[in-house]
């Protein structure tokens, strides 16, 4: 079995200073898990996704998340769902870094 199947998320953590962190965990044919860091002050602007589910799982922080008309404080432990074609972001307005486990599946090949 490949030793790539175990990972531990605070090993794949960073920062930027233009912009909120990403980092890829895992990508298979069918689901990408990545890791997005948002500094305090950083936000992923509100976009979509036509044909891909997305969800967001907070590892550590607090950030505000906008899902549709929907805007939600959402902490450790707390999941969000996007589905597809829903507007979603996220915002840090926190002191402290926000860390983010976030799944989608790829883009369909015919896309």
């Amino acid at each position: 079995m490949d030793a790539n199947v175990f990972k531990n998320y605070r090993d794949f953590v960073g920062q930027r200073p233009d912009k909120f962190f990403k980092n890829t965990l895992f990508q298979g044919e069918y689901l990408l898990l990545g890791l997005n860091c948002l500094e305090p002050g950083q936000e992923q602007h509100v976009h979509e996704h036509s044909d891909q589910d997305k969800f967001y799982f907070v590892l550590e922080g607090e950030g505000v998340f906008t899902v549709g008309d929907m805007v939600q404080s959402a902490g450790v432990g707390m999941l969000v769902w996007a589905a597809a074609g829903v507007p979603h972001g996220v915002r840090n307005t926190m002191l402290t870094r926000l860390v983010i486990l976030m799944g989608i599946a790829p883009a369909p090949a015919n896309a």
